[in-house]
C-alpha cells in the first residue's frame, strides 16, 4: 500500500501510550482515522488534534473485551469512514506481575484484550478488504512475544500468538491484496509502562520510542513488511541463542540482570 492519503485507518488503543503517535503519523500520511479507547473523553482530545492536521478523525469510545462492541465499533467506523483499509491492533493490558499471583479476571481480561479482539477485530474488517482487494492489518506486539521474559509470562504469551496467527494468516492471504504486519518493540520508554513505573531497562537490551514504533507501522502498511522489530539494540542474536540454547540462554537473562530487572519492575520480593 504505497500511497496512504485518502485510506481510512481503525485505530485501537489510541487514547495514550504509543496509539496517539500511531494515529499521529497516519494522519500525517493523509489517512482518515477511527480512533478507539476506552476512555471517551480523552479520546475525543486525540481526534480533534488528529482533525486539525487535514484528515477526518472520529472518537469512537468501546471496551474491547466485549465482541458486541467489537461488532459495534467496525460497523460504526464502516459507517461514517466509507470503509476499513487499515486496522491497528494496538490496544493491550500489560498485565505484569508473577503468574501466581494473577487472578481469573485479570487472565480473561488480557487474552481477550491482547489477543481475541485482534482477531475478532480482523475477521470483521476482512471481508470488505477482500471485496476491495485492498487492506492491511497491523498487529502491534512485543518483542515478549519473540521470546518472554520473567514475570511477563501472560502479556508475552498473548503477544506470542498474536505473532504467530499474523504470520500464518498473511500466508493465508497472500494474493489478495489484503496483508498483516507485526511490529514488535522492546522495552518503550517516555509513555505507557515506563513512564509510569519510572525506571529504565538494563542498557544491553535496549530500548525503543513512541515514535520509533509510529514510524514502523507506516513503514510496514507501505513496504508491506512481514515483521518490524523496534529497538535500539540488536536482539536477534538473543533468540538465535534461545532457539540454540534455551537453558544457557535463560541462565544468561539472569546473569545480565533482566530477571532482577523484572522483579524490580513488578515489585515482586522473590
Amino acid at each position: 500500500m504505497k500511497d496512504l492519503r485518502g485510506r481510512r485507518a481503525l485505530v485501537t488503543g489510541a487514547s495514550r501510550g504509543i496509539g496517539p503517535h500511531i494515529a499521529r503519523a497516519l494522519a500525517r500520511e493523509g489517512v482518515d482515522l477511527a480512533v478507539t479507547a476506552r476512555s471517551g473523553d480523552h479520546l475525543r482530545a486525540i481526534a480533534n488534534e488528529l482533525g486539525s492536521l487535514g484528515v477526518r478523525a472520529v472518537a469512537m469510545p468501546a471496551d474491547l473485551r466485549s465482541g458486541a462492541e467489537r461488532e459495534r465499533l467496525v460497523s460504526a467506523a464502516t459507517a461514517l469512514l466509507g470503509g476499513v483499509d487499515i486496522l491497528v491492533n494496538n490496544a493491550a493490558l500489560d498485565s505484569s506481575g508473577a503468574f501466581e499471583t494473577l487472578d481469573a479476571a485479570t487472565l480473561t481480561a488480557t487474552i481477550d484484550t491482547n489477543l481475541t479482539a485482534p482477531m475478532h477485530l480482523t475477521s470483521l474488517v476482512l471481508p470488505g478488504m477482500r471485496e476491495r482487494r485492498a487492506g492491511h492489518v497491523v498487529n502491534v506486539a512485543s518483542l515478549a512475544g519473540k521470546k518472554a521474559v520473567p514475570y511477563e509470562a501472560l502479556y508475552g504469551g498473548t503477544k506470542a500468538g498474536l505473532i504467530e496467527w499474523t504470520s500464518a494468516l498473511r500466508i493465508e492471504l497472500h494474493g489478495t491484496g489484503v496483508s498483516l504486519s507485526a511490529i514488535c518493540p522492546g522495552y518503550v520508554m517516555g509513555e505507557g509502562m515506563f513512564a509510569r513505573w519510572g525506571i529504565a531497562p538494563p542498557r544491553l537490551f535496549g530500548s525503543t520510542t513512541p515514535t520509533a514504533v509510529a514510524h514502523a507501522v507506516v513503514r510496514a502498511i507501505r513496504h508491506d513488511l512481514a515483521e518490524v522489530l523496534v529497538n535500539s539494540m540488536p536482539v536477534r542474536l538473543w533468540f538465535a541463542l534461545y532457539a540454540l540454547a534455551p537453558g544457557i540462554t535463560e541462565r544468561l537473562v539472569d546473569l545480565v540482570g533482566l530477571t532482577a530487572f523484572q522483579r524490580r519492575k513488578v515489585g515482586s520480593p522473590d
